[in-house]
């Protein structure tokens, strides 16, 4: 029997169950409000809902006019679309019975590529973020790249440690940071490897 190729796959995942269904009903209204109001707040949602790859487009050569509108625009969706398939292979159930185990519940995060190269990308960032709050004198926006890194869960990591930020001892609330920065990494790359899962996995074959 043939396979079904990895964008059927993909495609199936991102319209195969509500939870993927509503996240891009939620990223069509935001998308929609952001060219219906380009220079509110909700210009910055669709943003948001697609992180952490739309923050990649920062790295993207974009200059200016309807083509980069096209192009950011374009790039979006196509977040969108990543982001509803991870949703999708997060919720779709497999013919296996769901493991209780800790070490088989993270195993996702480290048993393929595609995971394994985004928790090297959060390593890196995080390590310049440590280093920086606690060698160099002035941090600066060191925070930035972690955030990008780890979002949409690592924004909870900056809610966390902020009210460490007004602590007498001024090293709790980096820590605090990283520790939820570590957390929201590992939690994406567990994401990002059971989608690596569902796009890998063959037909069964029917019974003879």
């Amino acid at each position: 029997m043939p396979t079904t190729s990895r964008p059927r796959r993909l495609l199936a995942l991102v319209s195969g169950n509500r939870l993927a269904r509503g996240y891009l009903a939620v990223f069509a209204a935001a998308f929609t409000a952001m060219f219906l109001f380009p220079e509110s707040l909700f210009a910055t949602i669709p943003v948001l809902l697609t992180a952490p790859l739309s923050f990649l487009g920062v790295f993207l050569p974009l200059g200016t006019g309807a083509t980069t509108v096209v192009v950011f625009a374009v790039w979006l969706l196509l977040c969108a679309l990543v982001n509803a398939a991870v949703l999708g292979a997060l919720t779709t159930r497999t013919a296996t019975a769901t493991p209780q185990e800790v070490r088989a519940l993270l195993a996702p995060a480290v048993d393929n590529w595609l995971a394994r190269g985004y928790l090297a990308v959060v390593a890196v960032a995080l390590g310049f973020f440590v280093a920086a709050a606690f060698v160099l004198p002035d941090p600066g926006l060191a925070g930035v790249w972690p955030l990008m890194a780890t979002a949409p869960f690592g924004i909870l990591a900056v809610a966390v440690s902020a009210p460490f930020e007004y602590s007498s001892i001024g090293w709790l609330s980096p820590l605090v940071f990283s520790v939820g920065v570590a957390l929201s990494g590992l939690l994406n790359a567990v994401l990002l490897g059971r989608l690596a899962h569902k796009l890998r996995a063959r037909n069964p074959h029917p019974a003879i």
